[in-house]
């Protein structure tokens, strides 16, 4: 279990922050009286908490009943898991979902909503337990340009599982099996997903099987990401033309 805060400094370096906060709260309108509401109700304590570990970001309508609906690992498990700090322009972008709530409901068993901050690969990797990634230091692509990219802050409405029949497959012929309302997203956001989830549920994605994503590597061929197991995930590549029975197509729902 992780330290806290208070267990890490001085006890004259705690009195001095609670002065210092008791005394801007006061400023901000909070009387003596409200303190108490806190002590005596538990619930309250964990909601303020919360709050003040997620930046003071407060959920909108929209977002809320999305969760209602399917799987999210949304704004606050972001600011959770890989210690993202959302700027205001960001999360305006983010406050409303952009997909209908019919789709999202068609959606609900085999798709997540995931909020994407711009983060690339390798700081995602190292943000994260070094067990979490198959490789590190001397991983092929620390050097591609993919694994650099930020990518932009969206929702994106990602499927759990290769797209239908797109295992045996190259590149070509998975990417017939998409429909009109469909994508193959990036090495980027598939990372972020998979590695988002499994810190926010436990569950592991894309666990024995691997998916193409629509990031290119140096060498031309297509980037893929899964064989998440306890030796980690695996970002990998291989030339388009290839069929192999554990490499699907990833897919994303188009806004």
């Amino acid at each position: 279990m992780e330290k806290s805060v208070v267990n890490q400094i001085s006890p004259s370096q705690v009195s001095g922050r609670l002065a210092t906060w008791h005394r801007v709260m006061e400023e901000a309108g909070l009387t003596y009286e409200d303190l108490q509401t806190p002590i005596d109700d538990p619930e309250m304590r964990k909601k303020l908490v919360a709050f003040w570990k997620s930046g003071g970001f407060e959920s909108t309508t929209s977002q809320k009943r999305a969760r209602e609906i399917l799987p999210v690992f949304g704004i606050e498990k972001a600011i959770k898991h890989f210690k993202i700090k959302p700027t205001a322009k960001e999360l305006s972008v983010l406050a409303e979902i952009p997909f209908p709530e019919s789709v999202l409901q068609e959606c609900k068993d085999t798709h997540i909503l995931v909020a994407v901050f711009p983060i690339s690969i390798i700081k995602i990797r190292d943000k994260v337990k070094h067990d979490l990634f198959y490789s590190h230091e001397d991983a092929w692509y620390n050097k591609q340009s993919f694994a650099k990219e930020l990518g932009n802050v969206s929702w994106q409405l990602i499927r759990k599982t290769p797209v239908v029949d797109s295992t045996f497959k190259n590149w070509s012929e998975q990417r017939s099996l998409l429909t009109k309302d469909e994508e193959t997203p990036s090495a980027q956001v598939m990372v972020y997903t998979i590695i988002g989830y499994y810190l926010s549920t436990g569950e592991r994605l894309f666990e024995k099987v691997y998916v193409r994503t629509s990031s290119v590597g140096s060498d031309g061929g297509h980037v893929n990401v899964g064989d998440f197991d306890s030796d980690g995930l695996d970002v990998s590549g291989c030339w388009d033309g290839l069929r192999y029975d554990d490499l699907g197509v990833s897919s994303a729902r188009k806004i």
